[in-house]
């Protein structure tokens, strides 16, 4: 059976972090036990306040060893179908934990059209064939991906390349060297609304340079102790400064 749990908020899974520890990541390296448990935690920097923006994606990646999990965020509803097809058929039987949507149930970029359903398969990484040669390539996971996207085509920006990363952990390395090698000259950025101590980049900062031996540029919000401001106006100049920030040379 696919068995889902969803959070209301993706926050929300922090009071169930102790059961996260000792059952969902490490069941197998501790008693051989498999579950192929899927947990949906909405995730997205929309404004809504710090317990309404994060569902904490460092805490999963920093709990990663041993191919125990799969964590993913899928940008777009088919990525999102074939990614749970590929779970319910994937041997391994491990835990998924899935950073789902908010704004982007409503967003008309981030849809698919029937093809996409009826064709193809859960892609980890989703190379840019928009640009050839990029002299900067971005990657990102999630919604960012789609206001870079508004942004560059606002600046008509055609050097810029925009990988997505799907699936976080396992860490997809051959895909996202293979994505970067049409780009071979191109200055390598990671793009995140999250602040730097938070979201992918404190795993992807540690773990992807030595991989694909490149330097990487981060490019976030400041560092925090909250997952997010509560003031929707600063909120809104801090992503217009993040957005900016990716393009700036």
């Amino acid at each position: 059976a696919l068995v889902l749990w969803e959070a209301q908020f993706g926050d929300f899974a922090d009071g169930a972090q102790t059961i996260i520890d000792e059952f969902i990541s490490s069941s197998f390296q501790k008693w051989g036990q498999r579950s192929s448990l899927v947990m949906l935690l909405p995730h997205g920097y929309e404004g809504q306040g710090p317990d309404h923006s994060s569902a904490r994606i460092e805490r999963f990646l920093a709990l990663c060893a041993e191919e125990n999990m799969t964590v993913a965020q899928p940008s777009s509803p088919s990525s999102y179908f074939h990614l749970l097809r590929w779970h319910a058929m994937n041997p391994a039987k491990r835990p998924m934990v899935v950073f789902t949507p908010k704004s982007m149930l409503r967003l008309k970029a981030a849809s698919s059209a029937l093809s996409e359903f009826t064709h193809g398969h859960f892609q980890p990484v989703i190379a840019d064939s928009t640009v050839s040669n990029a002299t900067r390539v971005i990657l990102c996971s999630g919604k960012v991906y789609y206001d870079l996207i508004a942004e560059r085509t606002k600046r008509a920006d055609s050097s810029t390349a925009i990988i997505r990363v799907e699936q976080l952990y396992p860490m997809p390395e051959a895909e996202i060297q293979a994505a970067l090698a049409a780009h071979p000259n191109a200055e390598v950025r990671w793009v995140q609304d999250e602040p730097p101590n938070q979201g992918a980049w404190p795993f992807y900062g540690l773990n992807l340079p030595s991989r694909i031996g490149k330097l990487i540029t981060p490019i976030s919000r400041a560092a925090s102790a909250s997952p997010a401001t509560g003031n929707h106006h600063h909120h809104d100049e801090e992503q217009v400064a993040l957005v900016q920030g990716a393009f700036a040379d």
